[in-house]
């Protein structure tokens, strides 16, 4: 359980027009959010498989995979850890050792899938019922993939009906000038009201005219045509 045996196995399944296909859905041109990344051509189910296989690798040999130029081999490191973490079997202190990694390498989760497919179900369950200033520390870091983490994370504590730290990064990452941010607020707001209609509409109805168009759009998408209307003419 290698990091060279597990790109193997990313470059046996991987797929020349699929490459060329995920570069371009990535943004890797020059001055685009994902410039430089470079892809295998890998699917998303074929990397989970590749991981789920390989669970146990350690950690030194995931930090390869997560220092890899290859898109694949940081996705295949990162869902890794996420198999690993929510094992049962895996002791509370693993757990934290996992965390802490994850921390350590944020900024090589640099694209909006391998953050949004590791960071919740690692960073988010860990801080669950612990202290949560780290999620304000990545919120006003001068990285956008630290800072699309820090609002992610919470989904996990929206699946609980804790929306607290959620309406809050919502609030401090509102005005985020990259198109990212904007979606993953109005994303991570709108599974707000899936919980509680009630505290998104109150959220809405202060901050509707700040928040750009993408975000309003993403979170009133379950509310009737009406509502909608009503939100978007505050704007």
């Amino acid at each position: 359980m290698t990091a060279e045996f597990v790109l193997s196995e990313l470059q046996s399944v991987g797929s020349p027009e699929k490459a060329a296909h995920l570069s371009r859905f990535f943004k890797t041109g020059p001055g685009q959010y994902g410039e430089g990344d470079r892809f295998l051509g890998v699917v998303v189910p074929q990397t989970r498989s590749i991981a789920k296989a390989n669970k146990a690798m350690p950690l030194d040999e995931l930090q390869r995979l997560l220092d890899s130029p290859w898109h694949e081999a940081r996705l295949c490191a990162l869902l890794v850890l996420v198999y690993r973490f929510q094992d049962k079997k895996t002791p509370e202190a693993e757990r934290e050792k996992m965390y802490r990694f994850y921390l350590k390498n944020t900024r090589r989760c640099n694209n909006w899938d391998l953050v949004d497919l590791s960071c919740r179900d690692i960073v988010g369950e860990y801080l669950v019922n612990r202290d949560r200033s780290v999620l304000y520390e990545l919120a006003a870091s001068d990285n956008l993939w630290e800072q699309r983490i820090s609002i992610v994370c919470t989904w996990a504590f929206i699946r609980r009906s804790d929306f607290t730290d959620t309406l809050a990064l919502a609030e401090r990452l509102m005005t985020h000038k990259h198109d990212l941010m904007h979606k993953a607020v109005g994303w991570m707001l709108r599974e707000v009201g899936k919980r509680d209609r009630d505290t998104l509409t109150d959220f809405l109805e202060r901050y509707a005219t700040q928040l750009p168009r993408t975000a309003l759009r993403y979170a009133i998408e379950h509310y009737p045509e009406d509502r909608r209307q009503y939100f978007l003419k505050m704007k």
